[in-house]
């Protein structure tokens, strides 16, 4: 399949979305994307994008951090990217980035405000990123979360996946599937790209936006469903490393991610080292709202069909 993508305000054949060698985000990590899925309805035949506008929003509060700011409006965003998935159509899930990104030559310019800006969006076929059946197991990485006055972790910007990077390949090159990371004073904050919840007495908690965390929007429907429909207490705390070891069920969220287990953290299993009930009753939650069975939150729901 030819795929379109949307480059500087055009669509053009994926051979034609390219950038000069010498693009100032390709030497310094100056852009900012976000990550947005598309699950494919066979009872509908149509791709169902979970959350598009939130996260066109939570990309422009990025972009502001950067100053990589879109000339395009939320809305026209939204716009392109359904135009865009029409024309690669297809019926499997989609992964959508968006990525705004400094486009100016590289060597000797800093000045962030002075650097032209560029933007593009394409999509890709994307199944399942981890194991959310089964569940994964996690290390408590030696690599340190990047804090706010750094790189701000807040923003999705593409130069502070080095971070992730290191850190998950650890994590893999030891035998665990995923990367807990750790603050700069040892407290928990979130997986190598996922957000981290642990349950502990029939209460969710999850850190605080304070804790050096992306500010997940899936991290924010799991809160909204834990309060609103589940009836589960979801409280926001700083987590400790040692808590990890004692919870009774610890999971990942995030748009790659989706609901996963964690049923082993450094070789200590995680309650009975199976997914756990709480866990389930989210997971199951989350999925029939993301393929647009659930009865509630329509709007977070956009259907494009061919």
């Amino acid at each position: 399949m030819k795929r379109i993508m949307y480059l500087n305000g055009k669509f053009v054949q994926e051979s034609e979305a390219v950038v000069p060698i010498t693009t100032h985000a390709l030497h310094y990590g100056t852009g900012c994307f976000e990550g947005i899925r598309a699950y494919y309805s066979e009872k509908e035949n149509a791709l169902l994008i979970f959350r598009m506008e939130d996260h066109y929003k939570r990309l422009m509060q990025s972009c502001k951090i950067l100053m990589t700011t879109p000339k395009e409006s939320i809305n026209e965003l939204c716009e392109i990217t359904v135009k865009l998935i029409e024309k690669n159509f297809e019926k499997a899930d989609l992964y959508i980035r968006p990525l705004a990104y400094k486009a100016d030559p590289a060597v000797g310019n800093f000045n962030l405000k002075n650097l032209k800006n560029g933007f593009a969006i394409y999509t890709v076929p994307l199944g399942r990123y981890l194991n959310v059946d089964k569940g994964i197991r996690a290390n408590v990485s030696s690599w340190r979360r990047i804090a706010d006055n750094a790189i701000p972790p807040r923003g999705k910007i593409t130069g502070s996946y080095v971070n992730t990077a290191l850190a998950k390949s650890e994590s893999l090159f030891a035998g665990f599937e995923e990367a807990i990371l750790l603050d700069s004073e040892g407290h928990v904050t979130e997986g190598s790209a996922e957000n981290i919840f642990i349950v502990k007495d029939g209460m969710v908690i999850t850190p605080p936006v304070s804790s050096d965390i992306l500010v997940g929007i899936t991290r924010q429907t799991i809160m909204m469903l834990c309060q609103n429909d589940l009836s589960i207490p979801a409280v926001e705390r700083v987590i400790d490393r040692s808590e990890l070891y004692q919870a009774d069920e610890v999971f990942f969220v995030g748009t790659g991610a989706e609901v996963t287990p964690v049923v082993e953290i450094d070789n200590r299993p995680i309650g009975v080292c199976k997914t756990g009930p709480i866990t389930t009753r989210i997971k199951e939650t989350y999925f029939s709202l993301v393929h647009g069975t659930y009865p509630k939150y329509k709007e977070f729901i956009t259907r494009v069909r061919p």
